[in-house]
């Protein structure tokens, strides 16, 4: 039997032309009654939390784009595999739900303080997936992520910032791996599920103890640029936070639910918890959890063409502060939430693609963060 991905929608429109003249009689007395289709039940959101979310920094620098609602998904036991690109630019510094320049953050040196003024943090994350299905209620999805993170700052500097006060550190280097188990057998229609997955320390972590006497962790990343560079180890590594890995051991938990809500249009909401149960860096002076992370996503699917699909999706983020003296307790929490329009289409009966950009229409951060004004997801699936 030839296997094959469909849409979401494909199958509703079978079962919108099987009932054709119910729908228009319903809508000659203007109400259209939500169907779903019995075949619904192979397609339900199996990857709620595919998107993959490394090591945050803050609030803002992982993609939380929904990725199950993005792609097509297999009517047939068997496995898949999939791969994704985001791009996040982290270029302008806001606190609370305001931008501020760097220069404002600067002069808090002027006065006396002691406050970092980020530049910039280029995030590129690529990942590569692996799910395996036996059956219509089950589903086991392997992530690997690898990170591309540039960062430059100027340190605690005072005004004027000029390029010679300028510190950059690269991160490359696999991130931190995930096992995300689905469950969707609860309805007939198989349109409600939850997940238990863990993430694991596989990426590199740690950074100074508190002291600044010693390195703590597992080959973390130096600045290789500007003032801190010169700086003898370990003052001359990058912060804990920004390094590849955490250095933790999460569990994730998560649920979904799709419905279909007219002929041409189908809709999802999904969410995710995210709590570190386990931390390496766990001593006296040298202790780093990364904060608790919250994800919820919903949105509409316009089917009417299953091979060209768009797509509107909202993402709410909220994230707490990281934890520990290794932490910026103040300046890696709060609440995001993103407009992302998108496009999904089928190449073949077996492989699917889709691109989306995320817009900004909320912010509000604690401390003082790096921000982007836009971010980019491209990925792909292909069932075999």
């Amino acid at each position: 039997m030839k296997r094959m991905i469909l849409w979401p929608g494909a199958v509703m429109r079978r079962a919108a032309r099987a009932n054709a003249d119910w729908i228009a009689a319903q809508r000659e007395r203007g109400t259209v009654q939500r169907a779903i289709s019995p075949l619904l039940a192979s397609l339900a959101l199996a990857l709620v939390t595919a998107t993959p979310q490394p090591a945050f920094a803050c609030a803002t620098c992982g993609c939380s784009l929904s990725t199950d609602a993005a792609m097509g998904y297999s009517d047939v036991a068997g496995w898949r595999a999939t791969f994704e690109f985001d791009f996040i630019n982290q270029d302008q510094l806001r606190s609370g739900t305001s931008s501020i320049s760097n220069a404002q953050v600067a002069a808090i040196n002027d006065a006396g303080g002691s406050q970092e003024v980020e530049k910039q943090t280029i995030n590129r994350y690529f990942t590569a997936g692996l799910s395996y299905r036996p059956n219509g209620d089950w589903n086991f999805n392997l992530l690997v992520p690898y990170i591309d993170r540039s960062h430059s700052t100027w340190g605690d500097s005072t005004n004027p910032l000029t390029p010679d006060k300028v510190s950059g550190a690269s991160v490359d280097s696999l991130g931190d791996m995930r096992f995300i188990t689905s469950y969707q057998g609860l309805l007939p229609t198989h349109n409600l599920g939850f997940q238990l997955g863990v993430v694991v320390p596989t990426g590199d972590y740690g950074g100074p103890n508190a002291a600044g006497t010693g390195t703590v962790g597992r080959n973390p990343v130096a600045f290789n640029s500007g003032p801190n560079s010169r700086n003898p180890s370990p003052g001359n590594l990058l912060d804990t936070s920004l390094q590849a890995g955490a250095g933790a051991t999460d569990l994730i938990v998560g649920a979904y639910y799709y419905q279909a809500v007219s002929q041409n249009f189908d809709a999802f909401v999904n969410g995710q918890f995210q709590a570190a149960l386990w931390h390496k860096l766990d001593q006296p002076g040298e202790d780093y959890r990364p904060g608790n992370l919250a994800t919820v996503s919903f949105g509409l699917r316009y089917e009417e063409n299953p091979d060209i699909v768009p797509e509107l999706q909202f993402n709410i983020t909220n994230k707490r502060t990281d934890q520990g003296v290794l932490a910026d307790t103040i300046s890696t929490g709060g609440t995001v939430v993103y407009l992302s329009p998108g496009l999904s289409a089928s190449v073949t009966p077996s492989m699917q693609v889709f691109a989306f950009v995320q817009l900004p229409l909320y912010s509000r951060l604690t401390g003082i963060q790096l921000f982007p004004h836009w971010t980019a997801s491209v990925g792909a699936s292909y069932a075999f």
